[in-house]
């Protein structure tokens, strides 16, 4: 796995069930090559405006992202998982996507 990648990760739910969920990877992280990644979901009324991005079948790079419906990356909810959290690589995002999603985040913690 790499930066830019869209994975599927067993995330643990309120009802403690797993469930498999997107995310994409940020960045991995030394000295375990952990992941530092993000949340996607298809509940789009959930977007903070200016800070997440949609994904859309309009997007340049939905086709590669390997996503089934339009998905919000949710910045706002950052994790770190270890590679063998992941169930496998889903797509990727285009690395002008990534960039600026990387740089928004940082812009936002560099600002605290």
């Amino acid at each position: 796995m790499k930066a830019g990648d869209l994975v599927l990760s067993r995330v643990q739910q309120a009802d403690g069930q797993f469930k498999p969920r997107p995310m994409l990877v940020l960045v991995t992280m030394q000295p375990f090559s952990d992941l530092l990644v993000v949340a996607l979901s298809t509940q789009l009324r959930h977007e903070v405006v200016g800070f997440d991005e949609v994904i859309d079948r309009d997007s340049t790079d939905f086709r590669i992202s390997g996503l089934k419906k339009p998905s919000l990356i949710r910045l706002g909810l950052v994790a770190t998982i270890a590679q063998s959290e992941c169930i496998g690589r889903i797509g990727r995002v285009s690395e002008d996507r990534h960039t600026r999603l990387c740089n928004k985040l940082a812009g936002h913690i560099s600002r605290v």
